[in-house]
């Protein structure tokens, strides 16, 4: 993931194009009433989210629309994997609990990777509007982004859904398990 090159070859670009039109056409129930040519001008004026998206379907998270913003004109991208990306698991919260902990660091933060991808965390909110269409996090989990509150007294929040139900959870911000990830969303 340490590959800050933003450019993408022509013949990537055209496999990541191929790859998100496929999901955007199997998954309509997701965007209804959205159509992906336009869809595909926004990404194609907006190289930078291009690559976030590249680096999106690169850790797993197999990101399509979800919706869009009326008020910014943008498309709003989400990882829609069934369970949280698999190469962004394993991960506490941010860089402070990274440094905080004295034994078994993991690899990275979840913050400073999704800043490093060009994406944000879920909110607890755009979570629960995820889980409206569809059903994720069924067997792991997914660091949300922490209210400062929280995380001023050295906790972060994740959330999953279990027994047909959604559930936000709270951990200390430097705990990682190796099913607990995190999803990002992309506005473009």
């Amino acid at each position: 993931m340490k590959n800050n090159k933003k450019d993408l070859s022509a013949e990537h670009c055209d496999q990541l194009f191929g790859i998100l039109k496929t999901r955007f056409e199997k998954n309509a129930k997701r965007h209804e009433g959205l159509e992906w040519v336009k869809v595909q001008e926004k990404i194609a004026a907006n190289p930078d989210k291009l690559w976030s998206l590249d680096k999106m379907e690169e850790t797993g998270g197999e990101p399509d629309v979800i919706g869009f913003d009326e008020k910014t004109g943008e498309y709003i991208f989400c990882d829609c994997s069934t369970e949280s990306p698999g190469e962004r698991r394993s991960f506490c919260y941010d860089l402070v609990a990274l440094e905080s902990r004295k034994a078994n660091k993991p690899a990275a933060s979840v913050v400073e990777m999704a800043e490093e991808m060009g994406i944000e965390l879920l909110s607890e909110e755009q979570y629960h509007q995820l889980q409206q269409i569809g059903n994720f996090d069924l067997k792991t989990s997914s660091w949300l982004k922490t209210p400062p509150e929280i995380r001023k007294l050295g906790g972060a929040i994740f959330g999953d859904r279990r027994f047909e139900r959604v559930f936000i959870y709270h951990n200390g911000a430097d705990s990682y398990y190796a099913a607990r990830g995190f999803r990002g969303l992309l506005r473009i």
